[in-house]
């Protein structure tokens, strides 16, 4: 004999999963009843559901960023189509991630997944099921978090993109959010030269001095010349690259000068950045 399901029944689980009104429904049938059960076959099915479609690129989500005291949050909870990154509950369901973040203050996206929410359900199994609850695959595509004595925060308007800065000392909420809305959309790879990852640099010198003796003009000129020549091209670089070199967008000068315009003292110490993949 079938069991009879009640409406009550199926929109406690759904409050409870996060899972679609039929999903739940089927789920409660399955398990005759038994919530516990229930849950489980609900998320049973999101790990079917990524298992199915791992070759499926996550390239829509959500960025959601958060500051507690002298810390920051940034975290992408990443699916396929635009459709369910644009839905109410999906950005709920990363908000509720990063709240998890903040309140254990995770290290790292690793650290992050192993976290139990308050039903003792681990954030990787939470993305799981949110795969199960939209049928696309979902996953936690960035998750970081900086200190500093005085931090800001951006999110792009369309949520694919944000910035965490940290400054050495306070500095006016204009000058913050003007700094960060740059980085968001000019994309530094470092805050300055000094911070620039090793292996970047040394790409980019082998392929200023590659470029350089190619060049039939500096034929003859000896390796000392030519390095020099390849020292202006990384200056260059670092002035298009990194953060504090770079011209403030419709501006002459540099974020480094128009941050000691407004603090001599201030600067830029910590950085983090997520743009989710066009």
């Amino acid at each position: 004999m079938a069991i009879e399901i009640k409406a009550a029944d199926v929109m406690k689980l759904r409050k409870m999963t996060g899972a679609g009104m039929m999903d739940c429904k089927k789920a409660l049938m399955e398990a005759e009843g038994d919530f516990e059960r229930a849950k489980d076959i609900i998320r049973e099915k999101g790990k079917l559901v990524v298992s199915k479609r791992a070759d499926r690129s996550a390239s829509e989500g959500v960025v959601v960023t958060k500051i507690v005291g002298q810390k920051a949050y940034l975290l992408c909870l990443a699916c396929e189509t635009d459709f369910v990154a644009q839905n109410s509950e999906f950005s709920a369901s990363a908000n509720a991630i990063l709240d998890i973040a903040v309140a254990n203050d995770a290290a790292d996206a690793e650290a992050l997944k192993a976290i139990k929410n308050a039903e003792g359900i681990t954030v990787e199994d939470m993305v799981t099921e949110k795969s199960g609850q939209t049928g696309e695959k979902c996953e936690l595509a960035y998750y970081a978090r900086i200190e500093a004595p005085y931090c800001c925060a951006y999110v792009h308007f369309n949520k694919k993109l944000g910035t965490v800065l940290g400054f050495n000392k306070e500095v006016s909420e204009e000058v913050a959010k003007s700094i960060a809305m740059q980085a968001t959309a000019m994309a530094p790879i470092s805050i300055d030269e000094n911070d620039c990852p090793a292996e970047v640099v040394e790409k980019e010198k082998a392929i200023a001095l590659e470029m350089m003796k190619q060049d039939p003009k500096n034929a003859n000129k000896p390796e000392a010349i030519l390095a020099k020549i390849a020292e202006g091209k990384m200056r260059k670089f670092f002035e298009e690259n990194t953060l504090l070199n770079q011209a403030v967008v419709g501006e002459k000068y540099s974020i480094r000068e128009f941050l000691q315009q407004a603090d001599k003292e201030a600067t830029v110490i910590a950085y983090k950045r997520f743009a989710l993949e066009a």
